[in-house]
């Protein structure tokens, strides 16, 4: 499992098919449900897969994707971190997802802003994206203390989400 990188707290490496079993959590987790929604992730079979299909795929395809969140003193897995290519945006989507008990930590920041570094001067990404619902205030607040900058509102699959850019 190839490790992106490293900060103070915490470790951002690739996803593998071994990682499942977080994967099931996270995503089936109120907070992903209700901020992010439903991939439709319900056994570790689905979880393998939609790895397998999403970050792990995008890995060879892009040269990015999401990155799993570690504490690197326990190796425990807390959260995602990365970026990915979508059909319905110009440029890169950045985003991040944690277990709600790891949320206030300063964790995001930390793992956010050093993968942004990563973005820009290893992967030579000069634009990036991220999409929010205008419900979720904690990530709107991140976004905007990384930089971002409110865009427009758009509908994507009848859903209402804010457009942030980083340039």
């Amino acid at each position: 499992m190839k490790t992106i990188l490293e900060t103070e707290r915490l470790i951002l490496r690739n996803f593998d098919v071994a990682d499942a079993p977080f994967m099931l959590e996270l995503v089936n987790h109120p907070t992903w449900l209700k901020y992010i929604g439903d991939r439709k992730v319900y056994t570790l079979e689905d979880a393998e897969r939609y790895l397998l299909q999403g970050s792990i795929a995008s890995y060879q395809e892009n040269g990015f994707g999401f990155y799993l969140v570690l504490l690197k003193d326990h190796l425990t897995p807390i959260g995602t971190c990365g970026m990915a290519k979508r059909p319905f945006l110009e440029a890169p989507d950045f985003g991040f997802a944690f277990l709600p008990e790891y949320t206030g930590l300063g964790y995001a920041y930390e793992v956010a802003s050093a993968n942004l570094a990563y973005a820009k001067n290893k992967l030579q990404i000069s634009e990036l994206l991220a999409i929010t619902v205008p419900e979720n205030q904690r990530s709107i607040h991140l976004l905007e203390k990384l930089g971002f900058r409110f865009e427009k509102i758009f509908l994507e699959a009848d859903e209402e989400v804010c457009l942030y850019r980083l340039a």
